[in-house]
């Protein structure tokens, strides 16, 4: 008997309507931990078949981890992978929320869908029933409706939903998977994934509970974390003002990204901060499955300008600075209705607000000009046109169109010096975190499988300082603090254990922001959940590895697919100074940077152009 999960994947071909189950080992489980490993096991076992084949099918992988479902703290964790739109390679994104414990609930540990449907179709699943049906009616309505009547016709309000907007159905390059309308799966474009096959959402109800090795020890774990999470500053400041906290203290630090990462500090920062939304739009917080830490924050407007609808939730971080100090703008209400059109739509907000941005800064240099905008005055600042580029990339619209390919693309398009602030790796836009002030952050940008993503691992700024934050990763291997902006041997092993740990998480479907570095729940209480759940041993070791192996497969699935070193480029932009700040005059040393990445390179086992060694590979049993 499998505990913790149910060994069962669901398969799902669209193009003659099958329904088929594959069976997983607990040897596999233990192996892949499910999530990302699961993504890049099924990924290399099709590639395996024929290259060609998988790239022109590219299932879809909806995978929950071997720890999603555990009713404790940061364990609601989705993975979705196929191979990306924007990368061309390895893709995948993530997100919380309650869909992938109702999906092991109703007896799945993830589900596949292969091929493309002929028509319009949502699939609706009750535990062993699973149902393909029209979608004709609902095809081209937002998340928001579409959710309604989906639930109106199967006659059931407590589904779990994960859908796609019209952004995925025009297949932006950038659209997301929304779970819920308010949880996230942004990144890599696996909406467009979803929507090239034509489905519009997955309903899910499942009532048969999940079996564990050891409940009650899961229950005693979780009750201590509910109060003990309230003395860890990193965990209860999430609670009192999400991860929009973390506008004040990078715009202090001097990397708040602002106009098109031009400048590290934004003079609309307070207005725009997780404070002053507590304080002003802040209608009540919300958590994901069974996590007391209620970081998720749900605002509303409503007033003669502007109404913002609280079913969506609220911005988090990433929105206020890519729709805020990115763009210029400080109205918080503004940004709160970014994120409500961005949900109901379906698209990343990160790669909106950075290629709107971009935009911003083509118009106000002249690259572009009022006749290519189609009227649009696409000055920082201007909140009006942000709003309707925003509709515009989601309906390819005019300049709509080309932004909607992502900021690569368009500085293809409009030349003239523009690809030297297009905000990209691998083609996806960077997050909101400056890397000039974390070196780290960098790295990972440049070696991420999924282009750049600024949650490959802990960051440097967590790791200053000797203290609790150290002592508490040392069972990692990781003994000595490092400046944030340190280069060299050091920090790329720093880097490396970091990533490994991160890895792991994101195999087993739990929140990066709970246990530590981010968080304060440590290693071993992390892996005495995981062990009480499923009944294994696991070890910090074997931990660790298992990220590795995630690292490594998901990698090698990229230089299989032509995606290699030769598309880690950092924007130039990074290595030009920082403008205004307390980092002003800071800026990627190239030279230092590269050498550091070589470092990395041996650590990993991988060759001197990043491809990972034959022995390498071997030694994780890929």
């Amino acid at each position: 008997m499998n505990f913790g999960f149910t060994g069962k994947i669901l398969k799902i071909n669209l193009n003659d309507k099958s329904i088929s189950v594959i069976e997983t080992e607990n040897k596999v489980m233990r192996k892949y931990m499910g999530g990302k490993g699961l993504i890049g096991y099924f990924m290399m076992n099709e590639m395996e078949k024929d290259t060609y084949n998988m790239k022109l099918v590219n299932n879809l992988y909806i995978m929950t981890g071997v720890m999603s479902g555990i009713p404790h703290a940061g364990t609601s964790r989705l993975m979705v992978g196929a191979i990306s739109p924007i990368t061309g390679g390895f893709g995948m994104s993530e997100s919380g929320g309650f869909f992938s414990a109702e999906l092991k609930k109703a007896g799945w540990d993830g589900i596949i869908l292969e091929g493309q449907s002929k028509d319009p179709v949502y699939i609706y699943i009750k535990d062993d029933n699973v149902e393909i049906k029209d979608a004709s009616h609902i095809w081209g309505k937002g998340i928001g409706e579409s959710n309604q009547l989906i639930k109106d016709e199967i006659k059931d309000k407590t589904v779990r939903m994960s859908q796609i907007g019209p952004a995925g159905e025009n297949e932006v390059q950038y659209a997301s998977i929304i779970n819920d309308l308010k949880h996230a799966c942004g990144r890599n474009g696996m909406g467009a994934v979803m929507g090239s096959k034509k489905v519009k959402a997955i309903a899910v109800k499942g009532t048969r509970g999940i079996d564990f090795y050891n409940l009650d020890n899961l229950r005693g774990i979780s009750k201590w974390y509910s109060s003990y999470y309230k003395e860890k500053p990193l965990t209860y400041g999430l609670y009192l003002y999400g991860t929009a906290a973390s506008v004040m203290s990078n715009h202090k630090a001097g990397m708040l990204p602002t106009r098109n990462f031009s400048e590290g500090t934004f003079e609309g920062a307070e207005k725009i901060s997780g404070e002053t939304m507590a304080e002003t739009i802040l209608k009540k917080r919300e958590g994901c499955y069974s996590c007391p830490i209620r970081c998720k924050r749900v605002v509303e407007v409503n007033n003669e300008k502007l109404t913002v609808d609280p079913k969506f939730g609220g911005p988090e971080y990433e929105t206020i600075g890519s729709m805020g100090s990115m763009c210029g703008i400080d109205n918080l209400e503004i940004i709160a209705k970014t994120h409500e059109i961005c949900n109901d739509m379906g698209i990343d907000t990160i790669s909106t607000g950075v290629s709107i941005s971009f935009a911003m800064e083509c118009y106000e240099k002249g690259i572009i000009n009022i006749s290519h905008t189609d009227g649009i005055e696409l000055n920082f600042g201007n909140e009006d046109s942000l709003l309707s580029m925003i509709n515009k990339i989601v309906y390819k619209d005019g300049i709509g169109r080309i932004l909607a390919k992502g900021v690569k693309f368009a500085a293809e398009v409009f030349g003239n010096g523009s690809e030297a602030f297009a905000m990209h790796v691998k083609g996806q836009e960077l997050a909101m975190h400056d890397p000039r002030g974390k070196v780290g952050v960098a790295l990972g940008y440049s070696v991420s499988p999924t282009g750049a993503d600024h949650m490959q691992a802990g960051h440097d700024t967590l790791l200053t300082n000797t203290g609790e934050n150290i002592s508490n990763v040392n069972i990692l291997g990781i003994s000595q603090p490092l400046s944030p902006i340190e280069y060299g041997k050091s920090k790329a092993e720093m880097y490396s254990i970091l990533e490994k740990w991160w890895s792991f998480l994101n195999m087993a479907g739990v929140c990066d922001f709970v246990p530590v570095p981010r968080g304060s729940l440590s290693v071993e209480k992390l892996l005495e959940l995981l062990n009480s759940a499923t009944g294994w041993d696991v070890s910090v070791e074997e931990a660790v590895e298992a990220g590795e192996r995630g690292i490594n497969l998901a990698r090698h699935i990229n230089y299989r697919l032509g995606v290699n070193e030769l598309n880690e480029e950092l924007p130039k932009r990074l290595y030009e100074p920082l403008t205004k700040g307390k980092l002003e005059g800071t800026s990627i040393d190239k030279e230092k940077f590269n050498n550091m990445k070589k470092e990395y390179y041996k650590i990993m086992g991988w060759d001197s152009n990043g491809q990972p060694l034959k022995e390498t590979l071997h030694k994780l049993g890929i």
